[in-house]
């Protein structure tokens, strides 16, 4: 039992790890799906390129959006700035909203990236795009010291309907792989150095120490998991104090809640300072002394969310 409670111990503390590695393996699953069960090069100059550059970045591309749709730290900061575009720079921070947005972009990128690395590896879908250009240079360069046919026959290279001799047809195939897997790898280091030299950057310009920043996170990540299951409890007792109170027909039991000025202020993103000894905007909330206690009358929410504003 100790054993199981210390691999599990491992596994919450490598969640990001653990995260990482379960797309890399939905990626590489999704890339081989595609390569086998959609993905039929046309073979003519005049598709090729584009059919392939479409597989190549259609899906890295999906990804991106994905990413950017399902981050909650995105729709933190953007809810509601159209109608206060002070929200996206709270107290005139305007370069720590910037840092915000790209750690958020960035994030999204993970999954893009992991997408384009797979399958430049592969290498299908690019043998299929670059056998399509009839721009001088790439030809020339596959077809150097070759006969004519060659540069007619170069976008029936990644089908078996090529003119070529198998020898010919397999040194351009090799030719192919081998730029799609340098460009692959490619990406592959310069994400690792960038994300390399972020993180140093990040961690250099730090206002607090090492443990204090790793005490931060933890505590960010509990008071998210409690406010969650306090919000789903508290919600629970509100339709059942409004439901009791509807077929009972009776007046129902008071029941307080935060203004909506409380809401916005513990909505706001929240930066680390040292000048503030707070960890997270509710808790810089709770603590204020000039604290407004007045509870909200009503919820207040737009007409989308079925109640009307007032």
């Amino acid at each position: 039992m100790d054993n199981f409670q210390l691999v599990l111990r491992f596994f919450m503390n490598q969640k990001a790890m653990v995260g990482y590695s379960f797309m890399a393996i939905l990626t590489i699953g999704g890339e081989r799906v595609f390569s086998m069960v959609s993905f039929q090069c046309p073979c003519n100059h005049d598709q090729n390129f584009t059919y392939g550059l479409t597989f190549l970045l259609g899906p890295a591309a999906v990804l991106l959006v994905f990413g950017l749709f399902f981050s909650t730290r995105l729709w933190r900061l953007y809810t509601g700035c159209c109608l206060n575009p002070m929200k996206l720079c709270p107290r005139g921070n305007c370069f720590g909203c910037f840092r915000v947005l790209m750690s958020i972009f960035t994030s999204a990128c993970v999954a893009p990236i992991m997408w384009l690395c797979v399958a430049l590896l592969n290498g299908t879908f690019y043998e299929c795009a670059i056998s399509g250009l009839d721009e001088n240079l790439v030809v020339d360069l596959f077809c150097k010291n070759k006969t004519l046919k060659c540069r007619e026959e170069l976008a029936r290279v990644p089908c078996d309907r090529s003119k070529l001799s198998s020898d010919e047809r397999m040194e351009l195939l090799l030719m192919f792989r081998a730029q799609s897997q340098i460009l692959g790898w490619s990406i592959i280091i310069f994400a690792a150095i960038i994300g390399l030299l972020g993180t140093c950057c990040k961690n250099c310009r730090s206002q607090v120490s090492y443990l204090q920043l790793s005490f931060w996170k933890h505590y960010i990540e509990k008071e998210k998991e409690r406010f969650d299951a306090f919000t789903v409890d508290y919600a629970t007792k509100l339709a059942e104090r409004n439901l009791q109170s509807f077929f009972e027909n009776k007046i129902p039991n008071p029941m307080p809640f935060p203004n909506h000025k409380a809401w916005e202020e513990i909505s706001e993103y929240y930066t680390f300072s040292r000048t503030e000894q707070y960890y997270s905007t509710l808790q810089r909330y709770v603590e204020r002394t000039d604290r407004d206690f007045s509870p909200e009358k009503r919820p207040v929410l737009d007409i989308e969310h079925g109640i009307e504003m007032t």
